[in-house]
């Protein structure tokens, strides 16, 4: 099991940042991949970013050159610098790890953080 905490959501105004953290705990030791998802009202949840232990990112093409992901392997812990905020990027956005479980993997989440951009 892993808990995900995230903080660092909020309101900002158009062309603002903001930075989110998350914390693992449990078996951390197992994690393959870390990163963060978004979820607008009205929409499907998507990929934002992810990261793998190795550090390898991939990033949804609407946030490329604007956000950044990084990761700490020590403290357990993956973070994303939202720059260049748009009013279109206000969504909850949720922590994410994966663990493989043979050739797939098992996918925890957080509970969520608010992220609110004004235009």
């Amino acid at each position: 099991q892993v808990q995900l905490v995230e903080s660092g959501g909020g309101l900002v105004q158009a062309g603002g940042s903001l930075r989110l953290s998350c914390a693992a705990s449990g078996s951390t030791f197992s994690i393959s991949a870390m990163g963060w998802y978004r979820q607008a009202p009205g929409k499907q949840r998507e990929l934002v970013a992810i990261i793998t232990s190795p550090g390898t990112t991939n990033y949804a093409e609407s946030v490329k050159g604007r956000f950044t992901i990084s990761r700490d392997n020590a403290k357990n812990a993956v973070y994303l610098q939202l720059n260049s905020l748009k009013p279109e990027d206000t969504a909850v956005y949720y922590c994410t790890a994966r663990i493989p479980t043979g050739s797939y993997y098992r996918q925890y989440w957080g509970q969520g953080t608010q992220v609110t951009v004004s235009s």
